[in-house]
């Protein structure tokens, strides 16, 4: 059954074998696809490179829409017919015209991210954004309206390290198949996505069309990115705990009756929300009546295991106006000096974990985990006692090791210390102060 406009071209072509007008030996070794005006110009369509890849696999060429050729020549070097119409395509066959392979081209995406140094204040949360960035983390921060939730996950992306090539191809193809690469130019900046909290569950994870594909959501074009939920416990939580299982995997299958499909979705997880409703649950003179109970009311509308998944709980201040006023970034780190220290980080990550097939510390199983993880006698001390006052989950226990196997290497250490531990669990949800002798 014909569905879509990708085979308008082949048909097309195939007709004018019949016809005798080209021959079928000419274009057996193509994957042809395109849709065909009725004036025989050719227009895109989509899953160019993904067909490319296939393609370059297979040892054969594509024949596609011009504007798609620097698309196609991201996966093949040769063989590659990039025709504006119909017309070009009998000539070049007929050696009447000559269809040169077109270039490579990458999309010029905006790099104007905000810098850590025009941030006020918030040291401590920079530094939770910065562990985050160099270990794969996921964030949650929690902090009253106006104290740079926002600002520190737009940040990050301007510390995170650039695309490698296959990133470049991972993320174009999906992309590619929405049918949003646009002239043929792959996509070359990490995505930064950030979901309006009235997002569906179909939204978010994927969700079938009216031919009964399925289609990528938000956490598939986040791949290899970052993606930012505002305003937390204003998702549904069905979406959010839709999420749980990409969060564990880095893929998601979207099941339809026509189709069961499998997309990647290895996102960074940034998320942020105010400690109640009104916002200003802990600011003196600014509490609604119900505080308290608005705050635990809010907060139940996450559930337990999707929080449980966070490796980072960030709690967030307001700056004071006097701080605003005397605010001077001149001896602040900008975000250049943090993403070399991150880019330091991640380089030992990927020595480190070459040989068990993971590239950072959040993506890890427990077995990894435990041959590489490296404490010394008086993080294992912070352990032992952490463990016998606090009732804490394997996933939790697991995911707070790997924030301090990150923290030791923005250290550029060998060995897990006992500070680094102290910092890591400082970051879990309940407060260990109260039972371990700093």
């Amino acid at each position: 059954m014909k569905e879509g406009t990708h085979f308008d071209l082949p048909i097309a072509l195939g007709i004018l074998c019949e016809m005798e007008i080209i021959s079928q030996e000419t274009i057996n070794d193509y994957i042809v696809m395109g849709e065909l005006g009725l004036d025989g110009s050719l227009m895109s369509v989509p899953g160019i490179l993904p067909a490319s890849l296939k393609a370059s696999m297979l040892k054969m060429g594509i024949i596609c829409p011009k504007e798609q050729g620097s698309e196609a020549a991201w996966a093949l070097d040769k063989m590659i017919i990039a025709a504006p119409d119909i017309i070009s395509i009998i000539n070049h066959f007929k050696q009447n015209q000559f269809i040169s392979m077109p270039e490579k081209e990458l999309l010029e995406e905006s790099s104007n991210y905000i810098d850590f140094k025009d941030i006020k204040g918030q040291e401590n949360a920079k530094r939770a954004i910065e562990i985050a960035a160099a270990g794969g983390h996921n964030v949650l921060m929690v902090g009253p309206p106006g104290c740079g939730k926002s600002m520190l996950a737009e940040a990050i992306n301007g510390i995170l390290p650039p695309l490698t090539s296959e990133e470049i191809l991972e993320i174009s193809m999906i992309y590619s198949i929405s049918g949003l690469i646009k002239e043929g130019k792959l996509i070359s900046k990490r995505q930064f996505r950030k979901p309006h909290h009235s997002t569906t569950m179909a939204g978010m994870i994927g969700s079938g069309s009216s031919s009964g594909k399925a289609r990528p959501g938000e956490i598939s074009f986040a791949h290899n990115g970052v993606l930012f939920l505002d305003e937390l416990p204003e998702f549904q939580r069905d979406t959010l705990d839709s999420l749980r299982l990409p969060i564990e995997t880095g893929k998601v299958l979207i099941a339809r009756a026509n189709s069961h499909v499998t997309y990647p979705s290895k996102f960074q997880l940034i998320t942020a929300m105010n400690p109640c409703r009104c916002g200003y649950l802990g600011t003196a003179g600014l509490e609604c009546s119900r505080a308290p109970r608005c705050g635990e009311e809010y907060m139940s509308k996450v559930s337990g295991p999707f929080l449980d998944r966070i490796d980072l709980h960030i709690q967030m201040q307001a700056v004071s106006f006097d701080k605003m006023v005397e605010f001077n970034n001149d001896n602040i780190e900008d975000s250049k000096t943090i993403a070399r220290r991150v880019k330091k980080a991640l380089d030992m990550q990927k020595q480190r974990y070459k040989e068990f097939g993971f590239s950072k510390n959040a993506d890890i199983d427990g077995a990894t985990l435990e041959k590489n993880i490296a404490l010394d006698d008086g993080s294992k001390m912070v352990i032992n006692d952490f463990a016998k006052k606090v009732d804490f989950s394997a996933r939790s226990y697991h995911r707070a090791l790997k924030v301090a196997r990150t923290i030791a290497d923005l250290e550029l250490s060998e060995t897990v210390k006992r500070h680094h531990v102290l910092e890591s669990f400082s970051y879990r949800k309940i407060n260990y102060k109260s039972f371990i002798k700093v």
